[in-house]
């Protein structure tokens, strides 16, 4: 895929939209939902990460919905979320294949790991936001990021990094090289869980966290926590400073969302867009959500494709900056 396709491709499905929007009827039209009573919904990562933990709350919460089709999530783990991605695109387009997707079929595609990001796919809703915390094994001698700053630049590419290679898990550490001139050594992990593992017997030094992943490690002394990538502090780790407030400008935040195979009809792209706002909208969702430190926020398939235009385009020039693009 050439540089320019993502973007041909998005203004070509957006001119599509614009038709059929004018389109005589249209506005009478009613989300038709698939044939099947349940769909698949493919998590291309283990049991126990953060997104099959997140909608895994989202099956539970569609299953006391007064809708037709309901939602079974299923894990397909392996290559970095590509096995999953190639599962779903070769998936028939009738609705009962959905995708959970997040930046990481950006960045691992500008890396040159996978060869399938949102252009394969149909843009349903975007859902979550779940900010990046700069985390530390708990025995790591370092208390703060001024530390861990001294340190890195002291001895460039030997402190021990978990990440999954080319996804957002190292994104977020790349940009932080870039922007303070600190030098990491990168372990290779496919997933959340195995890295949580690594950080917490001292495999690894350092990892990114999240409220959900770390929130009670971090309490309990097990792990350290020395700045969260979010524009405030978070209500669930009050002493957490932000990265801005260290003087380092980088806001960097996890957006999971739904996409559905190529091809799959309008109409129940628009229902099942209405069956994950409804979800967003359910008190319970979202207090649990909340506990996560996971904000909600509901963004139709348009809006949906419009977001993945810009963060690729984002993500392209940082990916281009600090030598990781590999198109």
């Amino acid at each position: 895929m050439n540089k320019g396709f993502f973007h041909s491709l998005i203004a070509g499905i957006a001119i599509g939209a614009a038709a059929l929007a004018f389109a005589p009827g249209a506005a009478e039209a009613h989300p038709a939902a698939p044939k099947c009573s349940t769909a698949k919904l493919i998590v291309p990562w283990k049991a126990g990460g953060g997104t099959h933990v997140i909608f895994s709350i989202f099956e539970k919460i569609i299953k006391k919905l007064d809708v037709k089709s309901k939602i079974k999530v299923v894990t397909i783990p392996g290559q970095g979320g590509n096995k999953g991605a190639k599962e779903a695109a070769k998936s028939k387009s009738d609705g009962c294949t959905l995708f959970a997707i997040h930046q990481s079929a950006i960045t691992s595609y500008l890396n040159g790991r996978i060869k399938i990001t949102f252009p394969a796919f149909e843009t349903v809703a975007l859902l979550t936001s779940t900010p990046d915390i700069i985390g530390a094994s708990g025995q790591a001698p370092w208390n703060s990021l001024k530390e861990l700053e001294k340190a890195a630049k002291a001895a460039p590419g030997t402190i021990l990094t978990g990440a999954t290679f080319g996804s957002t898990s190292q994104f977020m550490w790349l940009i932080l090289e870039d922007l303070t001139g600190m030098k990491f050594k990168y372990v290779p992990f496919d997933g959340t869980r195995q890295r949580m593992t690594a950080l917490l017997s001292n495999a690894i030094q350092l990892g990114t966290l999240n409220v959900a992943s770390g929130r009670k490690y971090l309490e309990g002394g097990d792990l350290k926590g020395y700045a969260i990538a979010a524009e405030k502090r978070s209500k669930h780790l009050p002493n957490l400073p932000t990265l801005k407030e260290l003087g380092i400008d980088l806001v960097y935040a996890l957006k999971r969302g739904i996409v559905a195979p190529k091809g799959t009809d309008e109409h129940i792209i628009e229902y099942w867009s209405d069956v994950f706002k409804q979800a967003a909208a359910d008190k319970d969702l979202l207090k649990q959500m909340d506990a996560k430190g996971t904000d909600i926020k509901w963004v139709g398939p348009k809006g949906y494709r419009e977001w993945a235009e810009k963060t690729y385009m984002d993500h392209e020039k940082v990916a281009i900056k600090i030598g990781m693009y590999k198109k």
